[in-house]
């Protein structure tokens, strides 16, 4: 099997809002359709948002299962905190330590979509 191309589908009910956020965390813009968004960076797509109206957000990591979720590995998690909230995020799980030299937090996109922003080795 050749796979040519790979990306992230996301589920959501407001398809403006979860893919204004995620084109905003990553750096890039929307290509928008009815009921299909995609995110590109520059030029290159990197994440998709399919529209489902009855999209149920996960409630994970204290909840139900979550249903896939993103690893955002950044150089200064401290100012990434202040970017994604500033976008929109949800905080959902603090980090036991922000100077260890690894660890993540836990974030929902505004679908609640969850994401964990990253430091120290991937």
């Amino acid at each position: 099997m050749e796979i040519t191309q790979q990306i992230v589908v996301l589920d959501a009910a407001d398809l403006d809002a979860v893919s204004r956020f995620w084109a905003d965390v990553l750096g890039g813009t929307v290509e928008a359709d009815d009921d299909w968004h995609t995110v590109r960076v520059d030029g290159e797509a990197r994440l998709a948002v399919q529209l489902a109206p009855d999209h149920v957000r996960p409630e994970w990591p204290d909840g139900t299962p979550q249903q896939i979720h993103l690893d955002l590995f950044v150089k200064d998690v401290r100012a990434a905190h202040d970017e994604v909230m500033g976008l929109g995020a949800s905080f959902l799980q603090a980090a036991e330590d922000l100077d260890a030299p690894s660890g993540f937090q836990v974030y929902a996109d505004p679908a609640g979509h969850p994401f964990c922003l990253c430091w120290g080795s991937g």
